[in-house]
């Protein structure tokens, strides 16, 4: 029998977390709806057309290939129902500086972990041996958390108490207070080699020195797990999971603003742990000014944590205050550039990554308050056109250039969303091409930029509602992972739950999706670790 909707839930936002989360709950029997500020699906995994050219505007890596599919199976489908995948091989190529006068050092770094091994042995004598050490740890640990701790609310002390977790817990208390560049140098001596198992940081919005060891379990998701591309990108992947919820009939309202998560109090309780107020919908705001208010049993804001507290609740309903975001990291913020090439570009392969020898001055530039307009030296460059031709026209390469700097709103705007692009945004951009031209090979690669867009940390703050302008979320660090990441449910307001990359697990696409799924774990109780059995909903197939 069909599922007849017996409640109402808000979710704010139609990013990853908010698509994930309105597919979920609609497989639950809520009859949602879901409030986005802007003009369509993604937030920041959006996309932006010019001329022919396609790019994604925000991630681009495709890993942990596991919480895909779960994710989809748990609505009865599967990843190749949704779209296809291309392995990427090599992963990426690594332009290392090994003289800054000179082009780098070009290092095509594979998935199959045999293959880098060769490669890290050539390099050190005894590190081939080493990096198999070193992925055969992090293996174990990547498995350790999906089972124990990703999956999980931290309600119960019952996944610290597994036997997996109780037999390593003294590695595992040595993995969090130890920092990833403290165990990747102990192992490694030349700066490649350390790079390579250490850059993961930054898909974590953190730093080697201050990212835990732990997180060195991202060395499994990229070379033994293998690193991806889905076709149309992941923009494409965004719309599997939009066809799924409106096929569930979620309802999608864009280009609407939710002014305050409307609330009425109730009676205080005897115990400190009752709730002061109940969640009754949100206020909106349309393009035309006119404003509703929209009733809900439920809201699960997908918005950014600190916007959600300090914008739409009143103080005395806030669980985390000022004071409270005064000692968070916000973690990177970036400098994009879109960019559309006359010709072809085979000094590159679809991922790049340029490092500086000594990047610490990279980290110092993106973490350093007072560090104010200084791009990082190492910047990321992907070229979808490398193996989609359908993102750029005939004879043409698409380039997304992502520059490191600190999440500052006054580095300012880009121009790809119609802003004036600020002086700073500029420089850095045209900074960034030139390092790009001559690290790479390309001595004309200005000259032949056809189309030039930019994004940011101001266009972050506008169209996500970014805390500082950072680009990918708070940094991984002890005090911000796992249970000190925060909850995923109002401490003072009943019913109002929270799912994206500014709250538990972290950040990333596929951080967002498990959010989406601990939100239904909170509304079941359920205080098990694991993912939940597929599929959510037995009585829906896939549509």
């Amino acid at each position: 029998m069909p599922i007849i909707p017996s409640k109402k839930a808000i979710v704010i936002g139609a990013g990853a977390a908010g698509l994930a989360t309105a597919a979920l709950l609609s497989c639950e029997g809520y009859s949602v709806t879901v409030v986005e500020k802007n003009e369509g699906i993604g937030g920041r995994a959006g996309d932006l057309y010019y001329k022919g050219f396609r790019w994604d505007t925000g991630p681009s890596w495709y890993l942990m290939p596991d919480a895909f599919e779960h994710f989809f199976a748990l609505l009865g489908s599967a990843v190749e129902q949704e779209y296809t995948l291309e392995e990427l091989q090599p992963a990426y190529r690594l332009f290392a500086e090994n003289n800054p006068s000179q082009a780098a050092e070009r290092i095509d770094v594979s998935s199959d972990p045999t293959a880098l091994a060769n490669y890290f042995e050539s390099v050190e004598p005894g590190a081939g041996v080493k990096l198999y050490q070193h992925l055969a740890s992090a293996s174990t640990t990547y498995r350790i958390a999906v089972d124990r701790f990703l999956y999980t609310n931290f309600t119960s002390l019952r996944p610290f108490l597994h036997r997996d977790v109780l037999r390593r817990l003294h590695i595992l208390i040595k993995l969090l207070t130890q920092s990833l560049h403290t165990m990747v140098n102990k192992r490694f001596q030349d700066h490649r080699l350390r790079q390579i198992l250490s850059y993961p940081a930054v898909f974590l919005s953190s730093r080697p020195e201050e990212a835990p060891s732990i997180y060195h379990l991202m060395s499994h998701t990229d070379i033994v797990q293998g690193v991806r591309y889905p076709a149309n990108g992941f923009a494409g992947v965004m719309e599997a999971i939009y066809r799924h919820a409106l096929n569930r009939d979620a309802r999608f309202l864009f280009n609407t603003d939710v002014l305050e998560i409307t609330t009425h109090s109730m009676n205080r309780g005897l115990t400190q742990h009752e709730k002061l107020a109940q969640a009754t919908g949100v206020l909106i705001k349309r393009n035309d000014g006119s404003k509703e208010h929209l009733q809900a049993d439920i809201v699960v804001s997908c918005a950014d944590l600190h916007h959600t507290e300090t914008q739409l609740l009143p103080q005395h309903l806030r669980s985390y205050d000022a004071d409270y975001f005064s000692r968070r990291n916000p973690g990177v913020g970036t400098v994009v550039v879109l960019a559309g090439v006359k010709g072809s570009l085979p000094q590159l392969k679809h991922h790049n990554l340029f490092f500086s020898k000594d990047w610490s001055t990279d980290f110092d530039a993106v973490f350093h308050a007072d560090a104010h307009g200084v791009a990082s030296e190492s910047i990321y460059v992907s070229k979808p056109s490398h193996t989609d031709p359908h993102v750029a026209p005939p004879g043409h390469e698409n380039l997304f250039i992502l520059i490191p700097v600190s999440a500052q709103l006054d580095i300012g705007h880009g121009n790809a969303y119609g802003s004036a692009e600020s002086t700073a945004v500029r420089t850095i951009a045209d900074h960034a091409i030139e390092s790009i031209a001559h690290k790479a090979g390309i001595p004309d690669l200005s000259s032949r930029i056809v189309v030039q867009k930019t994004i940011g940390p101001a266009d972050f703050a506008d169209r996500y509602h970014a805390w500082l302008g950072g680009s990918i979320g708070p940094a991984h660090t002890l005090r911000q992972s796992a249970f000190f990441r925060g909850r995923n449910v109002s401490q003072k307001v009943k019913n109002l739950y929270y799912a994206g990359a500014t709250t538990v697990p972290g950040v990333g696409i596929p951080m967002c999706l498990i959010s989406a799924e601990n939100v239904i774990k909170r509304l079941r109780d359920d205080t098990s670790a694991g993912p939940l059995s597929e599929p959510l909903d037995p009585q829906q197939t896939s549509m």
